[in-house]
């Protein structure tokens, strides 16, 4: 499909699957490189890293450990508060932590978990994210290692992104269009 539409919302094919599973396994020969002797535990960001942690982990091919933690901070196109970080299940003391986020906008909510797993004391914190808007981001970040692709302030949905909880399951990612602007260019 190259354009959908959700809710009244027009999106566009933006970055295919193919594109994606090429940049995963770039991403998953750096860390088996970096992280070799380490045993590193890999923390999805639910909901949304799901599809990422999940091609991600296939391309791992070292001694490692996952566990997933949940945090609110959408509602809709809209930036909402941040909830607690819920969910780690593990003693993390002394252990090389690799966040796995679908997108990094404003970095609000890494803030959040980034925190949150310092006071667990853990050894390191790398991030390994789908998307990055380094236009948006709010925060400074030394420790975001894997950008799978940069891209705008553009809305987008598909592999794991969601609106108003739709449209997770597409396995390509699109972007929001305005059709009147696309009709009048053309």
């Amino acid at each position: 499909m190259k354009n959908i539409i959700i809710d009244d919302l027009h999106f566009e094919l933006m970055i295919d699957y193919d594109q994606i599973q090429k940049r995963i396994r770039l991403i998953g020969i750096d860390i088996n490189l970096r992280y070799e002797d380490k045993h590193p535990v890999f923390i999805g960001v639910l909901n949304g890293c799901f599809m990422f942690m999940a091609d991600l982990m296939k391309q791992v091919h070292i001694p490692c450990e996952m566990s997933f933690v949940k945090l609110a901070s959408y509602s809709g196109t809209d930036q909402g508060r941040i909830s607690e970080l819920i969910g780690v299940g593990m003693d993390l003391t002394g252990r090389h932590v690799v966040i796995v986020e679908d997108i990094v906008d404003t970095g609000k909510s890494l803030v959040h978990t980034i925190e949150a797993l310092e006071r667990l004391q853990v050894a390191s914190i790398s991030v390994a994210t789908l998307l990055m808007k380094p236009d948006c981001l709010l925060y400074t970040f030394d420790n975001i290692m894997y950008v799978g692709f940069e891209i705008e302030k553009e809305f987008v949905v598909g592999y794991g992104l969601d609106y108003n909880g739709q449209c997770r399951n597409l396995q390509h990612i699109y972007k929001q269009f305005d059709p009147q602007l696309s009709e009048k260019s053309s």
